[in-house]
């Protein structure tokens, strides 16, 4: 069992008695550092997390652990850079291999893209920029490329980052003064991973640093591979001057997978995980399950936990039931206004704070508006409902609603936006 899955297999074992979306909230970017010794290692973002976790969520851990291993086992919880031999900052030690990505029409150029910047970094596709949405495999082409140059360039430091977390790291190192130990640690990668790039738009100085940042490492002839949910020219607020160096390398994007490529990830993932499913109900999963391949792990994760914690047998009713309850604790398949405003703020490049805030500024009012009329249109909510959730009244309501309907029928560009908002929020 690979690491990371010793996590996941206990938190499925403490939804039974902790709501699973709490759980969600608080262990959704986790990563386990090590376990070895009867001691696992957690990493989590930030301090905060940290404590959450040490104060209401270490004793329910050790728990479920007890009874997945019958032996005790201690829970340590760490924060700051993940760094492994050589150097690896930020790269977690799991099955995100070349050898665990399945290849299909959907993604077969982004990784072929991959594997060539595996081979000959920084001589080819320089930077390599993979787009698509969320649960699609760019995140693992990631960690596939960082752990293949591991292997065939030891001596490579190789950093991953999220975006949003190079903007809070920056922010930190402006606040204690230790910028010169924060631009040591980006610009003299051998290999950066940046994941989800578009969170550093609309920030002046995050932009800013990362253009420098940019420049130093490209022309030092050192690769750059950036992953987005979008490609450069639709991310809002972007720099030109970024934009046009995203562009200058490759652009690769993934598509959803084919009803092939999915019953190809099912067999992958059942291999991996150590369990046989038979032919009925991986049909199953791969009929209600087509749009993310995150959603099809997580369901075969399901019918394991379910099978192995619950006895039950691996028949299609089962796999319902685990699809079932995928689709409950999936926040692309049942979107909250919280999730879809959040969503929104992503896409515009804006602090979600801001949409529901008294702003009038032009930056401000239309993603206003698709939220409210998202909220209407992919949650079905009443007027005064919307108008609760943007402390409203209805009449602004009905307003935005008609005003992005207005825009739908004149503006290719709104139907686009719209469309790419809705594909986004239901794959998460």
């Amino acid at each position: 069992m690979a690491n990371q899955q010793i996590l996941e297999m206990a938190l499925k074992q403490m939804e039974q008695t902790i709501n699973p979306v709490t759980l969600t909230a608080w262990f959704d970017d986790a990563e386990v550092v090590s376990f070895e010794a009867s001691r696992l290692t957690l990493h989590v973002p930030n301090d905060f997390k940290k404590e959450i976790i040490e104060s209401r969520f270490i004793e329910p851990l050790k728990a479920a652990l007890q009874m997945l291993f019958d032996d005790t086992i201690e829970v340590a919880i760490i924060t700051g850079n993940v760094v492994s031999p050589p150097d690896m900052v930020g790269v977690p030690n799991d099955v995100y291999t070349f050898d665990h990505f399945v290849v299909g029409s959907s993604n077969k150029f982004a990784h072929a893209a991959a594997t060539a910047v595996s081979k000959r970094p920084a001589i080819v596709y320089n930077p390599l920029f993979i787009y698509g949405n969320s649960g699609l495999g760019k995140t693992h082409l990631l960690y596939a490329i960082a752990h293949q140059l591991r292997i065939s360039h030891s001596s490579f430091k190789i950093v991953y980052v999220k975006g949003e977390d190079f903007t809070n790291e920056l922010v930190n190192a402006i606040q204690d003064g230790d910028m010169q130990n924060f631009r040591e640690k980006y610009r003299t990668a051998d290999l950066l991973l940046i994941d989800d790039i578009q969170f550093i738009a609309g920030k002046e100085r995050t932009q800013e640093e990362f253009f420098h940042t940019f420049n130093t490492i490209y022309e030092a002839n050192r690769q750059i591979v950036l992953t987005s949910d979008r490609p450069p020219k639709e991310i809002n607020t972007l720099e030109d001057r970024l934009r046009t160096r995203f562009e200058m390398g490759l652009l690769a994007d993934i598509q959803p997978p084919d009803y092939e490529t999915r019953l190809a990830i099912i067999k992958c993932k059942a291999e991996q995980f150590g369990i046989l499913l038979p032919q009925d109900v991986m049909h199953e999963v791969a009929d209600s399950i087509q749009s993310n391949v995150r959603q099809l792990e997580g369901t075969v994760q399901k019918i394991k936990a379910m099978h192995e914690l619950m006895n039950e047998p691996i028949t299609v009713e089962l796999a319902r039931k685990a699809i079932d309850e995928v689709k409950t604790e999936s926040p692309g398949l049942n979107p909250t206004p919280q999730m879809i405003m959040q969503a929104v703020a992503n896409y515009y490049c804006i602090p979600v704070e801001q949409i529901t805030s008294n702003k009038r500024s032009k930056d401000t009012v239309q993603p206003r508006q698709v939220s409210m009329y998202l909220v209407r249109d992919m949650l079905g909510y009443s007027l005064p409902e919307i108008g609760k959730i943007f402390s409203r009244d209805h009449s602004t309501v009905l307003h935005a609603v008609d005003k992005v309907k207005s825009l739908m029928k004149t503006s290719t560009e709104m139907n686009d936006i719209l469309k790419t908002l809705t594909d986004n929020i239901r794959s998460v």
